[in-house]
């Protein structure tokens, strides 16, 4: 497994080691081949026996404990915001790679409650916490995506529509 410093990151390459998955962590220090171009790196390839290989861009999020977020907390739970790089870069990816690779989001959020608590099937405990991960389409997501910020450059999911096309990673693979 890569020195990671990012958790939610580690936390997936954790997820996709213990499933046995066959995957390659991105090293964006050595993307030599496309210096010239502007790409934002994804974080994981990713090996299916079933389908498209993917090309995962990883963002951690909080889910919040609905018990003390209430109604509030709910609403934010399937916080799931991108900048608009990091869908364009995703796309442009999928075309360098071509046919047989799909561009995926995956929201690697860490649990802020108990896991039974959580409407996540597979939970995954790593380093003292609980971590789901949730798969979309990156695009699926560019459909379904609104502006966030228009300073910030982000778009977003309504969190309900997430909560509907979400699957899990083992779906795609």
């Amino acid at each position: 497994m890569a020195h990671r410093d990012n958790h939610y990151e580690a936390a997936f390459e954790d997820y996709l080691r213990c499933r046995g998955w066959p995957y390659v962590a991105v090293d964006e220090t050595k993307k030599a081949i496309f210096a010239d171009a502007k790409i934002k790196s994804f974080d994981f390839l990713v090996y299916s026996s079933a389908g498209a290989n993917l090309l995962v861009d990883v963002k951690g999020r909080k889910f919040p404990d609905g018990v003390r977020g209430g109604h509030r907390g709910a609403s934010k739970a399937w916080e799931n915001w991108v900048t608009r790089e990091d869908v364009e870069g995703l796309a442009e990816w999928e075309k360098v790679f071509g046919a047989g690779f799909q561009a995926v989001l995956v929201f690697a959020y860490w649990l802020q409650g108990p896991p039974q608590r959580s409407p996540f099937a597979d939970v995954h405990l790593f380093r003292g916490r609980h971590y789901a991960f949730a798969a979309v389409t990156m695009a699926e997501y560019a459909v379904a995506a609104r502006p966030r910020s228009a300073k910030w450059q982000t778009l977003a999911m309504p969190g309900g529509e997430l909560a509907r096309r979400a699957k899990d990673v083992a779906a795609f693979l």
